[in-house]
């Protein structure tokens, strides 16, 4: 079994997934992600970012390869040592937010602090402090049925944050937010991944969510994908750029 290179916070080899009804979500993907790095996973829906997330982050177990944590194997614990590492080292964001209802904000977003062990005036002190950044620090004592949809979802993000997490995993992190609020979220999650060392696995279809990364991985049908731009000419123009295997 061959270690993974010392800067890669995450790396991935050969990763093969199926679903249950045996279509495959992921066809030997392999990949390594830097400490502090924002990663972008792109592709269309359907396309396998969900599930390289869900087996990067432990969710999930791979059904063959390899998945490496601060150069520790993942692919090879069981449930509970992977729900540990979840919920120590990493963060997740899905496209909808999943609060607690019976939980006022302030404690949605401080509750994986507390899990942890945190003390609970520690664990509302930084709550607060990002529910602040992502503009909701007013909707604190609020519960999550007096919220917007956007405004959860915000909720959502600052108690990724707010856990400190090692590595945070967002699966379309902004897709309920208007366009307008996008753009202040998306900077607000990214400048906080780099002021905190932070890395970020950012899966999205969106161009413009792609381009605040570092670095972009294609995605198409469960495989590595590298596009070529055809140059601009009478026989190519308006054609469609081609997805070669890597």
């Amino acid at each position: 079994m061959e270690a993974p290179p010392d800067n890669d916070v995450l790396w991935a080899r050969s990763l093969h997934f199926s679903h249950r009804d045996g279509s495959p979500g992921l066809t030997g993907v392999s990949l390594g992600v830097r400490e502090g790095e924002i990663l972008a996973v792109s592709g269309p829906r359907g396309s396998g970012k969900t599930t390289l997330l869900r087996c990067l982050s432990g969710l999930v177990p791979v059904h063959s390869g390899e998945v490496w944590f601060n150069s520790s194997p993942v692919h090879t614990l069981g449930p509970m040592a992977r729900e540990r590492l979840r919920r120590d080292r990493f963060g997740w964001i899905d496209p909808e937010p999943a609060l607690i209802p019976e939980l006022n904000v302030w404690e949605n977003a401080a509750l994986p602090l507390m899990l942890r062990g945190a003390g609970r005036r520690r664990a509302k002190q930084a709550a607060l402090e990002w529910l602040e950044r992502l503009d909701v620090g007013d909707k604190a004592r609020s519960r999550p049925h007096a919220l917007q949809h956007a405004e959860r979802q915000r909720v959502a993000i600052a108690r990724a944050l707010a856990a400190g997490p090692s590595v945070l995993f967002a699966d379309e992190p902004t897709a309920p937010l208007h366009r307008a609020d996008r753009a202040h979220v998306l900077r607000t999650l990214t400048a906080a991944a780099r002021s905190h060392g932070i890395t970020v696995v950012l899966a999205t279809h969106d161009p413009d969510t792609a381009a605040l990364a570092d670095r972009t991985v294609n995605l198409l049908d469960g495989r590595r994908v590298h596009t070529v731009h055809l140059p601009d000419s009478p026989d190519t123009e308006g054609r469609a750029a081609c997805s070669l295997s890597v």
